[in-house]
């Protein structure tokens, strides 16, 4: 019943003329801005409280499956969704498993108790700091639940909303570091698509951020409305030039798009230097810009220490379009015909030539998003040394997400939680961030080779149809 329903809302919507459909999109996009301050709470609240939100969101399936089947619906409609997820669940779980060891042989007091003879005492030690640096790991990244669930019980009681947002910062840091590694994930995996290995997406994440941040101190007296998207939009465009030139190399000469984007990195690493330290130093001995106008600020959903900014937003909105793009459009379907085979294309009539400038331009595009959103919505700056890697770690989230836009958010949250708890574990608990690494390190072993997880765990060998098999990269010349 609620299937027939359903799908009678979308006949009707459908039916509706144009100009309708749009008011109606504008309507909910416009009531989605005005209720965001409160959607991005209840968000960072349920992130905070993800077992109950995990239990509440089966109790709603359930009550749907007496509807619509009852439990051979919901199981059915839980192993389409989870299917191809046990591998990845255990690599995750395999790898902090063996960070967890590196945490408890690496500490010198473990060393010590054992040379002592205290063999228990090492033991309990060794415990003690993997509790600890997990522990801090959890909170640094997706906070306290008791302090949450008491921030709600004060807030009830009035005290307002400033403890609520205290305690809900660690899912805040989560999803704010989550916001490049989307971008430069899908930038990454487009190119897959199309069989080019975008290597250079962290010098294109530096063009974009320096472009957006000079039209932000530029120009001055423009109102928002009009100086962020000109920010945004011409920071993206400088970094899908700069990423179409390995393009362009490709189509007409052949040249490997490899080298020509490692050499477009040291390029941008360099041009950024001269600017930074030269024309573009604020102040003298710095090598940092000034800061952008507050017109060109991406906003804040909340006050602090909340800092998720309308930049995860836009990262989502760049991965529905990502999604659209490869799957639903005739440039998509070209895209995905010249990554599987070039010649095949090029038989069927396909410009093989421009497939790969385009692409190549689009996979800038998002690279320099990450850029964008960090120089317009964190930083609001750009100082020499502002690499932090996430051009080069786009690749490995582009390999985990199986360049598919829903994989890649979903591996770019994992890393966001990480990269989030790194710091408090190193300040609270004294494990070195390099730990973090380690496990980012292992998730990517385990998930590009899938037989060490299926040995380790005896599962059975995952049938070829259900492999979505993607081309990753192609031979010299191609």
């Amino acid at each position: 019943m609620a299937e027939k329903s359903s799908s009678q809302l979308t006949r009707q919507i459908a039916a509706l003329p144009r100009w309708a459909r749009l008011a109606l999109w504008a309507a909910l996009a416009a009531a989605a801005i005005l209720l965001s301050k409160w959607l991005v709470l209840f968000l960072l609240v349920a992130l905070g409280l993800w077992p109950i939100t995990l239990v509440a969101g089966l109790a709603l399936l359930a009550l749907i499956s007496t509807k619509r089947g009852g439990r051979p619906w919901l199981k059915a409609w839980l192993s389409a969704r989870l299917r191809g997820l046990a591998v990845p669940f255990l690599a995750v779980f395999t790898a902090l498993l063996i960070g967890g060891v590196v945490i408890m042989v690496t500490d010198q007091a473990v060393f010590r108790a054992l040379g002592s003879g205290q063999i228990g005492d090492a033991i309990a030690i060794a415990f003690m700091d993997l509790g600890r640096a997990y522990g801090a790991l959890y909170e640094g990244s997706l906070g306290n639940p008791l302090d949450i669930l008491s921030a709600l019980g004060q807030m009830a009681g009035g005290e307002g909303l400033q403890p609520l947002l205290s305690a809900v910062r660690g899912p805040s840091d989560s999803l704010v570091q989550s916001v490049p590694y989307i971008f430069a994930g899908l930038a990454v995996a487009l190119g897959f698509r199309a069989g080019l290995f975008n290597i250079g997406a962290e010098g294109q994440i530096g063009i974009g951020w320096l472009t957006a941040v000079i039209v932000g101190f530029s120009f001055t007296g423009l109102p928002a409305i009009i100086h962020l998207p000109l920010a945004i939009l011409v920071g993206m465009a400088a970094a899908g030039l700069w990423a179409s030139i390995a393009g362009f190399l490709k189509a007409r000469t052949g040249a490997h798009e490899v080298i020509t984007t490692i050499m477009l990195n040291y390029t941008s690493f360099r041009l950024s230097e001269w600017l930074l330290c030269g024309p573009l130093e604020f102040t003298q001995g710095t090598c940092r810009t000034q800061g952008i106008a507050p017109s060109a600020y991406l906003p804040r959903f909340l006050d602090h220490p909340v800092t998720i900014h309308w930049g995860f937003v836009l990262a989502l909105i760049a991965a529905a379009l990502t999604g659209w793009y490869l799957f639903k459009t005739t440039w998509g379907f070209q895209l995905r015909t010249v990554g599987a085979n070039p010649r095949a294309a090029r038989y069927g009539g396909m410009n093989v030539a421009r497939t790969y400038v385009v692409t190549m331009f689009l996979s800038g595009c998002l690279a320099g998003l990450a850029g964008v959103s960090q120089g317009l919505g964190i930083t609001r700056n750009i100082a020499l040394g502002f690499q932090a890697g996430y051009g080069f770690d786009s690749i490995a989230l582009a390999l985990l997400g199986k360049s598919h836009p829903t994989g890649v958010l979903a591996a770019s949250l994992l890393f966001g939680v990480l990269r989030a708890g790194a710091g408090r574990m190193q300040s609270v608990a004294g494990i070195p961030t390099e730990i973090v690494q380690i496990v980012q390190a292992l998730v990517i072993i385990f998930i590009a080779a899938p037989p060490i997880i299926q040995a380790i765990y005896r599962l059975r060998q995952v049938r070829r149809e259900e492999v979505e098999v993607v081309t990753f990269t192609r031979g010299w010349g191609a």
